[in-house]
């Protein structure tokens, strides 16, 4: 009897591509200069892009590949295994590269706080200086890259699993005559 195939190939994959894909968006936001907080349409897109569109089509891609390697058959476990694989894979990518680029371009964290002020200033410009401060205190915590790189695995991971529950419950296709762990 034909064991099933592991899903590491279908998540090793996809999840770099992935990570590869959201590397490519930062540098290229970062190349152009492209201000999500003046170009409300550059922080639409990118947060379509990441939260919903990339993660949407790389757990299915994930979840159809390992289908064709397990001879067209697919569980609902092991979708949600692969897709949380190939998401958790990816963030890892990302989080990783984002603390590379942060150490070789320091100034990227200066700019994006200059940024950060001029949009907190200009959507309330009434916030008194203590309150600016803190805002920005909690925002450099939360953009340092070693809060932010496991943040974005955990993220990834959860939407993974999220969107792999709902693309398994279409797909699945269990194989009847298979032995079951």
């Amino acid at each position: 009897m034909k064991e099933n195939t592991s899903p590491s190939k279908a998540m090793l994959t996809y999840g770099v591509v992935f990570g590869i894909a959201l590397i490519l968006e930062l540098v290229i936001l970062y190349a152009l200069d492209l201000d999500p907080s003046e170009h409300q349409w550059v922080g639409a897109l990118t947060n379509s892009l990441n939260f919903l569109i990339f993660p949407i089509m790389f757990v299915l891609l994930a979840c159809i590949a390992y289908k064709k390697l397990n001879g067209g058959y697919i569980s609902f476990g092991q979708c949600v295994k692969t897709g949380a694989g190939t998401m958790a894979l990816g963030g890892l990518i990302y989080g990783l590269f984002y603390i590379i680029f942060n150490i070789v371009l320091p100034e990227f964290q200066d700019e994006m706080f200059e940024k950060m002020k001029v949009a907190m200033v200009k959507q309330n410009p009434e916030m008194t200086s203590e309150q600016m401060e803190m805002g920005l205190k909690m925002a450099k915590t939360f953009m340092s890259p070693y809060v932010s790189a496991p943040i974005s695995i955990l993220l990834y991971t959860f939407l993974g699993v999220i969107y792999s529950l709902i693309i398994g419950a279409i797909i699945k296709k269990e194989n009847q005559g298979a032995f079951q762990q």
